[in-house]
């Protein structure tokens, strides 16, 4: 019977799990961070140090988290990790948003009919009580993903002394003369009854029916068009895809320098339409002769009739009107258009717009009144036809703004409304100015939202709703004067800052004043309040100055704002503008955007499509680590797919990375705190070399921003460098030599080298799992993994002539064990160690592989190995040999027999009289051992 020699080996031992279970041990290092104070401690350390303030952008606080926010929160964790791993003092602040119309609509839907029986101040408790419940549900949410930040102590808009920084930088606005009230055209939801501003506007595509509609010129003005009297009327041909807005039509606008042909048709009527589209127009108008063209600034100041309202609508010349498509004249509603109101304003043309809140035709709309627009489109494309003034209709799909929490489609509207202004001191200009002087990730992010900036309109910042901060002024009512004062606004802002925004709904308009204060235009003693409050982006907009100015241990300007890249037209813009008009200085030194999430096949996630894939859906199945894992490993700045099939590969993506980490922990279990860096062979020091220039790769990759990059680094470390070749070449000297030998010593030195760099590489990624392998670690000197400093590459271990020559031992290494796996096929052999492999070669291999030629067994995993020249190959061998290049292997069956100990074949095994089974090897490490 063999001897059982197993307890003689040097085999691994460790506590530390081959299965992740990150579902069980997640929860258990939370409880551990949190027991330590991890995170505090991580400030602790860096507080004196060089800052970096990364300034979160708030979620609102109305549902559980998705996945979108799983990735924004994911990679500003992993940027804030390694800037505190770097010694930079780091904190992080999250906030919430917690105003507005995404707020107040869950609110309504929650009350249903009853919601209109509610007073103003029943509303506003109830959406503050509905933000307070989901921003404890997505605080534990966010934490669960293994998110550090002052979680204690966020930032919540609602906040007193937020909302009374939101009224003061207001008045700010204000008092350097950005604010002002107009009647304009803004983007108005008829469902949710309030004006929207352009980050609120999504477009979608929407069905619409396209009108040709003719405007007849009156006969005072026939002269001036043609002096032919067989012509007996003359048209102004329009095309429209919103024939709700011609009961509002003031005006018909042309092109200056655009040619217009006056078409005689067969019932000596004519038509004018742009030159360049006739042909396209003739067989949809029914088009006659084109008789003759003429400019169009040559029918500037015709009258035309409206088809069905009793007015009159005059031709005018605008720079936008273009021959692209419709008919080349542009029918002008001023109170329904941005461009149109352009246009009004300059022609001094009425702002009309006969239509309510509700998106109904009011009474100015005939016969129209109380219809919604939408729903009036059919009626007044009939009375049209009826009046033989459609020329032609047909339904088109086009891009249609919609509103962004409701989905319904929007419409401009003219009303009254508070706007800042981008003209005002040069606003536009000097945020477009530091636009370029900001480090936008990815590059591109400059040119998208400086045509944003430069082609916006002025902010509409008023909202006709409850939930919110006031627009804290008053209007005197006698002259309608703004009270801008700096006492009466200082007043204001105080009640705010003591009682919060509800103060506002609560108190009368002499609360807010001075006694005895009076109109200091009109002298007036009575005052109104104003009733609509600011746009939510103002609110998050501000946060620099009510987060960076006014938190402990932050700093203005911020190092970087990340987040979607939807909010180059939303937080972006409405942070630029606020800092900007009020600082001179764009609020971020870099700005980093992300794309959406979409499922595997590139779709847009919706329910509809049950394709949603939510955060804890992943928690749950595969652990806080994987999300975080797929987070890194996909290029965050396109759109991030994610599936079962993606997750499924990074899980063994993910395993592979583990079990490096479990092997190198399961064999340096024994390895005291020598200093055994003199003893290290070649194999070793090539170990160390290659561990440097990992280091080098990764802190690159991070501090790019490549995550993705920093994440294959990391895997093909563990996979091809480490498991794959110095780990498997390694087992038999760690195994089998004595446990104290200095060659086995330098080896597991090695090892934690490599661990304890690998951990703290992928700490901020794989931040569960990181930890985890840290706390196996004996003698780690630091509480946390997150307390230790990150890598820096040691240019001692740095042998870029080394790597050159072991290199071209890997490629070699390849060649034999592909020989090695034709033998294992052929059943020549079993496992490697059963081979003796007599290697070939010429020039430039032969002077590389002999200077390794007793290191070649080693190095191939096998019990023997010969070198020799190409020339000496066996011609009875030559066709069982596997050849590449100079290179030629012949795989036999090793000479001797097998130690029962380390495996090796060897001709020793039998002739030592007291340990037959042994190869001499192994004897003399037993006999020293004893």
């Amino acid at each position: 019977m063999k001897k059982d020699y197993k307890d003689t080996l040097n085999l691994p031992q460790t506590e530390f799990p081959m299965k992740a279970n990150l579902i069980k041990r997640e929860p258990q290092t939370l409880s551990f961070w949190k027991d330590k104070a991890v995170y505090q401690q991580m400030l602790q350390k860096n507080k004196d140090n060089t800052s970096y303030i990364l300034h979160d952008g708030p979620p609102y606080a109305n549902g559980h988290i998705h996945i979108g926010h799983a990735l924004n929160k994911i990679l500003k964790d992993m940027i804030v990790k390694y800037n505190s791993m770097r010694g930079r003092y780091a904190p992080y602040v999250p906030g919430w948003d917690c105003h507005g119309l995404p707020i107040e609509h869950q609110v309504d839907k929650e009350l249903g009919s009853k919601k209109a029986e509610l007073s103003v101040n029943d509303r506003r408790m109830r959406c503050r009580k509905y933000a307070e419940k989901f921003i404890d549900i997505q605080r534990d949410e966010f934490i669960r993903l293994g998110v550090f930040g002052k979680w204690d102590t966020p930032y919540v808009t609602m906040d007193y002394d937020y909302q009374a920084t939101i009224v003061r930088e207001f008045h700010k606005f204000l008092n350097k003369g950005y604010v002002y009230k107009g009647r304009k055209p803004v983007h108005w939801c008829s469902s949710c009854m309030t004006a929207l501003a352009e980050a609120e506007v999504e477009y979608n595509d929407k069905r619409s029916p396209s009108v040709y509609v003719r405007f007849k010129v009156v006969a005072a003005d026939l002269p001036r068009i043609t002096t032919d009297d067989n012509i007996k009327a003359i048209y102004i041909v329009i095309w429209t895809t919103t024939p709700w807005t011609l009961p509002a039509n003031m005006a018909l606008a042309v092109h200056p320098d655009l040619d217009y042909a006056v078409i005689v048709n067969d019932d000596a009527s004519a038509y004018i339409v742009a030159s360049d589209l006739v042909e396209r127009l003739k067989d949809t108008l029914k088009l006659g002769n084109v008789q003759y063209t003429i400019k169009g600034g040559a029918l500037a100041g015709i009258t035309t009739a409206h088809p069905f309202v009793d007015r009159t609508s005059v031709v005018v010349t605008a720079p936008f009107v273009s021959a692209e498509d419709g008919t080349g004249i542009v029918h002008i509603a001023p109170g329904h258009g941005e461009d149109d109101y352009a246009v009004g304003i300059r022609h001094g043309l009425d702002i009309y717009a006969p239509v309510d809140n509700a998106g109904k035709f009011t009474a100015e709309g005939g016969f129209l009144q109380g219809k919604f627009v939408l729903s009036a489109n059919e009626e007044i494309i009939e009375l049209l036809s009826k009046g033989h003034d459609l020329l032609h209709r047909e339904e088109i799909t086009h891009s249609y703004p919609h509103c962004w929490r409701c989905k319904r489609p929007v419409i401009f509207r003219a009303t009254d409304q508070w706007f800042i202004s981008m003209q005002r001191d040069d606003l536009r200009t000097r945020c477009l100015d530091e636009i370029e002087r900001v480090n936008w990730i990815p590059a591109w992010g400059i040119d998208r939202i400086n045509a944003m900036v430069k082609n916006r309109p002025d902010w509409c910042i008023s909202r006709q709703r409850s939930w919110g901060v006031p627009i804290a002024v008053l209007n005197c009512k006698g002259c309608g004067e703004v009270v801008t004062d700096r006492g009466v606004l200082q007043l204001i802002t105080d009640k705010v800052q003591a009682q919060g925004a509800d103060v506002w709904f609560e108190l009368s308009a002499d609360a807010f004043l001075p006694q005895g204060y009076v109109c200091t235009k009109c002298g007036g003693k009575e005052f109104d309040k104003e009733s609509d409050i600011l746009d939510v982006w103002f609110d998050s907009g501000v946060s620099h100055q009510a987060v960076l100015e006014r938190f402990e241990g932050l700093s203005w300007p911020a190092d970087m704002y990340l987040e979607g890249s939807d909010q180059h037209r939303g937080w972006f813009q409405s942070s630029l503008i606020t800092s900007t008009g009020v600082r001179d200085r764009a609020p971020f030194k870099t700005v980093l955007t992300h794309g959406f999430v979409v499922d595997g096949k590139g779709k847009k996630m919706s329910k509809s499509q049950g394709n949603v894939i939510t955060p804890i859906d992943i928690i749950n199945q595969n652990g806080a680590d994987i999300l975080r894992l797929w987070v890194a490993a996909e290029d965050y700045r396109n759109d991030v797919r994610i599936s079962k099939e993606i997750l499924d590969r990074l899980t063994e993506a993910y395993r592979k990375i583990r079990n490096t980490c479990r092997f190198l922990i399961g064999n340096i279990n024994d390895l005291d705190n020598g200093d055994y860096s003199a003893h290290l062979n070649e194999l070793d020091r090539w170990a160390m070399h290659r561990l440097q220039v990992l280091i080098t790769q990764v802190t690159k990759a991070y501090d790019n921003y490549s995550f993705h990059e920093a994440f294959h680094c990391i895997h093909n470390f563990c996979i091809i460098d480490m498991s794959s070749f110095y780990l498997d070449i390694i087992k038999d000297r760690v195994y089998t030599f004595a446990a104290t030998s200095p060659q086995r010593r330098a080896a597991q030195w090695t090892m934690k080298k490599t661990l304890t760099t690998l951990t703290a590489l992928m700490a901020p990624i794989l931040s569960f799992t990181a930890e985890e392998v840290w706390q196996h670690l004996q003698d780690k000197g630091h509480d946390s993994i997150f307390l230790v400093d990150f890598p820096t590459p040691d240019p001692g271990f740095t042998d870029d002539a080394l790597d050159q020559r072991w290199q071209a031992l890997v490629k070699v290494r390849d060649v034999v064990n592909k020989a090695l796996e034709i033998k294992r096929q052929e059943r020549v052999i079993g496992n490697s160690l059963e081979a003796r492999v007599c290697l070939f070669c010429e020039e430039p291999y032969m002077s590389l592989i002999s200077d390794y030629k007793d290191f070649l067994p080693t190095l191939f995993i096998v019990s023997q190995a010969e070198l020799l020249p190409y020339s000496h190959i066996p011609d009875e061998r030559m066709q069982q040999m596997h050849k590449v290049d100079n290179l030629a292997v012949d795989v036999v069956k090793a000479e001797g027999q097998k130690c029962q100990r380390c495996w090796n074949v060897s001709v020793s095994v039998g002739s030592l009289s007291d340990e037959p089974d042994l190869c001499s090897r192994c004897y003399d490490v037993l006999r020293v051992g004893q």
